[in-house]
């Protein structure tokens, strides 16, 4: 210590000074300064915000044009807080014409604690009008943490309008790949789901909790600057300079967040992770960051705690059709825009990007191609910070630290998230087995629950809007009331002749819900025998099937077509418009219970085959429900998937598949706009809506994966197909086309509670094994000669080895009625089984193999030739676009044959042909394949055998081959062999 006079005169002098600047600092909050703001006028001032203009006297023509936008819990002087040195100065010293968008605070705003996330997003919106209305120019749309997350989602809602670049600092985008502190997604996104529908609504976040929460966020750090600032006390010079910054951060800069708004992004972009997925909802409609085709330029801090590098990557798969762009800077959350840093890294780049954007320079360096190959690093917390620096003590500890921290993170997480779908699976299969036949269960009934249980959540999205379930449930009612008054009741058997849209839905939910029947019929030539068949005189129709259903005779309810719509035929006794109804005149009778259903009543009837095969299916509530929970179950849906139901609900897949497993898991319900499936539609919705299931019928994706517009690689947030009937060559090209999606393929019967689903995917075109809480299933001997069971000496069926063909028969429920079809005493007395229409095979792990159904089994004098087993291996060859096969009647024999049909700029060859068909036994082939030019389709997209059959016989020619069993090869069959093979005896 120095006692010189001097040095006694210095500390004196030193500790005057330190207690002047702090009586300034405590009586008025910091040090005074001569740091002035830049100017600015307020050229608009709108309930939700004020437009602040820069430099306003500044009219240089033809400047770029910059919006500035700061996240909710900062004051928008954010971009002025190193004046000179800041945001604004840099940039307009650099000739950029500047804007700053000011919501103010929630405070002092008038409804400001009201505000949501959609009235910023619209705000910004209408500010972005005015900026490029009183400019000329195209806007550089730049946001700093959640303000550049309202950067994206403005310019996605108004589909890039009037933007030239978007410029984001610190801005999550994928938050699963930046969870906080490493915590498994499945936890935190529902404790954010819990807090905002139970919490954040009612509870507002104030400024001081905003600033004591950032400051604990970093708490060393906050520390450490608040004791260099009373270790510099006495030296006003040196705090001066950053005087200005640190008030912002301790006081000034912070603002309240409104509850809703914060409830928001909870449930759109935490729990649902809708940034990355698309269809976060703007006032109704859905939007989607695949929007975005400006470039875009993402700046990441290397040590940001809140936009962790991994979450502010998601922008470049989010963003599939736009040019992303990535500056890396060694600089936390708040220094990417404000400090040393931003003063001279970050500005100074973002000038010139803009340059480079107006074609006046080059991209500079630090500025590059952001991958869409990126990793989910642990993030860099303070917690992993402390424990970094106490391992690199020792090299080796720091190895073995890292080691043990990835194994102890991953085995957490990973334990979670099984433990996650174990919990979301118990509750289905628990209900599953409490279901009873005198138990109340329905598709209305579910549907009550959830609007009950989330009123504000959305149910479906159609023709770029959403409803939520609490509107759906009221258009149900609406649609009850309307059947009551033209004389619907329950059991009542009511058809309904619809295209895949929500009035179809609330038409066949308000059957359910009034305890009548929906019979789902498809439209087209056999709609009258059908509807003759099920003993229907009664039918619900939209306008675009009025005509048909009305030439059938039968009386039509309308219902559906949008507010502007006009019906073909006038109103009458027997084409009444539902749509004219009003509910509220509508009387309500005293029989009219809400979802009367037992499990043991019918709820749905089915019309299969096509022509003079026409056949009723009947499912009950019981059979509806085991498929929509098993379905719920298996592709492990809940609340965050979206599933796009291409599947129709006249088709057993749609109604019990897409529906009921939408329904049972709680997942948003996406309805395609057309009557016919549209490829491009459907790529476009995929995004928009944030697809991330999709449902399908037999070659249906075929389509899409022909139309192109999934090129292999593009990002998309699908992860599931869900159907049945794909072939296995088109369910090759399916999982490498949507990589890393996979496909899960069901086999639901009918008659009985047989649910089979491939849930691994494994094996390709397998129907894999019994969903647990169905129905448990053997496989019988049978003869498709005979079309009989085989029995043994004691009487009882034989039941299938391994890969031997047998008869699929579900358990029949002990309290049951088995009447009708089903079987008793089959392996031991007393039993009860149910007869599927279906042969199968088992192999040796346990899975199911579809064979053929029972009718179309090809009886041939060398014996039975199964079907399916043909079609799945010339599926599998490359050039075959489909396939069919089926029996040729020549005279008294019956010929095996198959058609196919080549993809576009395809050719396929005998050798292809006999390289395939090498994996069946001989007796079990074709004796004849031949190309044909299509193989048209039925309404669920199955191939038509019939109509290939009706062609007449194959061909002789160059495309047309017959099995020489001599050669074991399949050859050219000329007009000879042909004349020798169609012969009569």
């Amino acid at each position: 210590m120095d006692i010189s006079p001097k040095g006694m005169v210095g500390s004196v002098q030193r500790l005057l000074a330190t207690a002047q600047n702090g009586l300034e600092v405590v009586r008025f909050g910091g040090l005074s300064h001569d740091v002035e703001s830049s100017p600015f006028e307020v050229v608009e001032r709108k309930r939700m915000y004020r437009l602040r203009h820069y430099f306003p006297d500044d009219t240089t023509p033809g400047r770029p044009v910059a919006l500035l936008v700061p996240p909710l819990m900062v004051n928008a002087d954010i971009w002025d807080v190193n004046a000179a040195g800041g945001a604004v100065g840099i940039l307009h010293a650099a000739g950029i014409d500047c804007w700053v968008i000011d919501f103010g605070s929630p405070a002092t705003e008038e409804g400001g604690w009201e505000r949501d996330l959609a009235d910023h997003v619209l705000a910004i919106d209408s500010a972005i009008d005015t900026v490029t209305a009183a400019t000329g120019a195209q806007v550089h749309l730049m946001g700093y943490s959640q303000g550049g997350m309202f950067a994206y989602q403005t310019a996605a809602y108004r589909y890039g309008k009037g933007v030239a670049s978007i410029v984001t600092f610190g801005s999550p985008v994928d938050i699963v790949a930046g969870m906080p502190f490493g915590l498994p997604y499945g936890i935190v996104s529902d404790v954010a789901d819990f807090l905002a529908d139970h919490v954040m609504p009612h509870l507002p976040i104030t400024e001081s909790m905003v600033r004591i929460g950032f400051q604990l966020l970093d708490p060393v750090k906050t520390a450490k600057s608040r004791i260099d600032f009373l270790m510099q006390l006495h030296d006003r010079e040196a705090l001066l300079p950053k005087e200005r910054q640190r008030r912002f951060l301790n006081s000034e800069g912070w603002v309240g967040y409104s509850g809703p708004a914060v409830a928001d992004l909870l449930k759109q972009f935490v729990a649902h992770n809708r940034m990355m997925l698309g269809g976060f909802i703007i006032r109704d409609h859905p939007v989607s960051l695949a929007e975005l085709k400006c470039p875009i330029l993402a700046f990441l801090g290397e040590v940001d705690d809140i936009g962790q590098p991994a979450a502010v990557r998601g922008i470049v798969r989010a963003a599939p059709n736009a040019e992303v762009y990535e500056a890396s800077l060694v600089a936390g959350h708040f220094g990417l825009v404000a400090g040393s840093t931003a003063t001279q890294q970050t500005w100074p780049l973002v000038a010139k990007w803009i340059d480079w954007h107006n074609g006046d320079g080059v991209l500079p360096d630090p500025i590059v191609a952001m991958s869409p190959e990126t990793t989910s690093n642990a993030p860099r917390t303070a917690a992993t910070r402390v424990i970094h620096a106490a391992a690199s003590l020792a090299e080796a500890g720091a190895g073995v630290g890292k080691a043990l921290e990835g194994v102890a993170g991953n085995t957490i997480r990973g334990s979670v998230e099984i433990a996650g779908e174990a919990a979301r699976a118990l509750p289905r299969l628990t209900r599953l087995g409490m279901i009873q036949p005198h138990t109340r269960i329905s598709l209305g009934k579910l549907l009550r629950e959830q609007a009950r249980r989330a009123p504000n959540k959305d149910l479906f999205l159609f023709d770029d809007r959403v409803h939520t379930h609490a509107a759906v449930n009221t258009r149900i009612d609406n649609v009850v009331r309307g059947l009551i008054s033209v004389g619907i009741r329950p059991a009542t058997r009511v058809g309904v002749v619809m295209g895949t849209r929500p009035s179809a839905l609330a038409a066949v939910s308000a059957l359910s819900r009034l305890g009548a029947v929906a019979v789902l019929l498809a439209p087209g030539p056999d709609l009258a025998r059908s509807l003759d068949l099920t003993g229907v005189k009664t039918v619900i129709t939209d306008p675009e099937h009025l005509v048909d259903v009305a030439a059938t005779g039968k009386r039509a309810l309308v219902l559906g077509g949008g507010d502007k719509r006009a019906l073909a035929l006038p109103t009458s006794d027997r084409v009444i418009d539902l749509e004219q109804i009003d509910p509220d005149l509508v009387r309500v009778p005293a029989w009219y219970r809400p979802n009367p259903g037992l499990a043991r009543e019918l709820a749905f009837v089915l019309v299969i085959g096509s022509g003079d095969r026409l056949e009723a299916k009947y499912i009950t509530n019981h059979r509806w429900a085991l498929s929509a929970f098993g379905t719920a179950s298996a592709a492990d849906l809940d609340r965050r998937d979206t599933v796009y139901c291409l599947a129709p609900l006249h088709h057993s897949s749609g109604l019990l598949v897409s529906l009921g497993g939408a329904v049972a898991g709680g997942s948003r319900i996406a309805l395609a706009r057309s009557t016919e499936f549209d490829p491009s539609r459907f790529a476009e919705e995929v995004h928009r809506y944030g697809v991330t299931v999709v449902t399908y019928t037999w070659t249906m994706v075929r389509d899409l994966l022909d139309a192109q517009v999934f090129p292999a690689g593009h990002a998309h947030p699908i992860r599931l197909f869900i159907g049945s009937g794909m072939p296995a060559g088109l369910w090759r090209r399916t999982i490498e086309q949507f990589a890393p999606a996979r496909v899960l393929e069901f086999y639901a019967s009918i008659d009985g509670d047989v649910v089979l689903a491939n849930v691994t995917g494994a094996k390709i075109g397998a129907k894999g094994r019994p969903v647990p809480g169905t129905a448990r299933v053997e496989l019988v001997a049978y003869d498709p000669v005979s079309e009989q069971i085989l029995v043994g000496d004691n009487g009882f069926a034989l039941r299938s080895a391994d890969n031997e063909p047998g008869l699929l028969l579900g358990k029949a429920v002990d309290a049951g009625d088995i009447s009708d079809g089903g079987l008793r005493g089959v392996f031991e007395q007393g039993d009860a089984w149910w007869p599927t229409e279906n042969l199968f095979r088992r192999d040796s792990d346990g899975d199911y193999w579809l064979v053929d159904r029972r009718d179309t089994v090809i009886i041939t004098p060398r014996g039975p030739i199964f079907t399916q087993p043909i079609t799945d291996v010339l599926n599998d060859i490359t050039p075959v676009d489909m396939e069919v096969a089926y029996g040729l009647p020549i005279g008294d024999v019956t010929l095996a044959v198959a058609a196919v049909s080549v993809r576009s700029g395809f050719s396929i060859s005998a050798q292809d042909v006999t390289e395939a068909l090498r994996a069946l036994d001989p007796d079990q082939r074709p004796d004849v394949v031949w190309v044909v030019d299509e193989i048209p389709r039925s309404a669920s997209f199955r191939p038509s055998s019939s109509a290939v059959q009706a062609l007449g016989n194959p061909t002789p020619g160059p495309t047309t081959w017959f099995y020489h069993r001599d050669h074991d090869a399949y050859e050219e069959l000329t007009p000879e062999l042909a004349a020798e093979l169609y012969a009569v005896d």
